[in-house]
């Protein structure tokens, strides 16, 4: 199974790319991730919300393929412990899912057209992240989640 974690915007500071790097590197031996870095958009002052939403809209959907199951990273998805997040990971490889999508959206979330596309939505918490944060959050669950499946003493209980 591919996880591909598609962003809008990149990475920008050293601290969270090297923690980035940390989990991305350690996940290697369990299964394969692709980051793709969306182009923030350029010159937005005279683009309302919802302009900048179907902007961005149109730039995710032509990175995702027709049988690529996709989960937007939403506050209003659900959320997972880490067990439940393994489990879930576990679910879909017996599915037989081949590539699971997740998405980070812009600074004001998705268009609809993107929560029409996606599959899923799941939050990783109840709380609010900065969109650079949140991308070395997810690596590193995505890691934990591989070592619970793997039973690896990386996750206490």
């Amino acid at each position: 199974m591919k996880i591909t974690f598609l962003t809008v915007g990149k990475t920008e500071d050293a601290y969270l790319k090297e923690g980035i790097e940390k989990y991305v590197k350690r996940l290697k031996h369990y299964t394969k991730l692709v980051i793709i870095e969306i182009d923030e958009l350029k010159n937005t002052k005279a683009l309302t919300q919802e302009q900048q939403k179907a902007k961005e809209s149109e730039l995710i959907l032509k990175k995702i393929l027709p049988l690529d199951h996709v989960i937007l990273l939403d506050e209003n998805g659900k959320e997972l412990s880490s067990t439940q997040f393994a489990a879930y990971f576990e679910k879909k490889a017996l599915g037989s899912v081949s590539n699971l999508v997740f998405v980070v959206g812009g600074p004001y979330g998705f268009d609809q057209s993107i929560y029409e596309r996606a599959n899923e939505k799941i939050s990783l918490s109840a709380m609010t992240f900065s969109h650079q944060m949140v991308r070395l959050f997810f690596v590193e669950q995505v890691y934990r989640a591989f070592t619970i499946i793997k039973g690896e003493p990386y996750h206490h209980q």
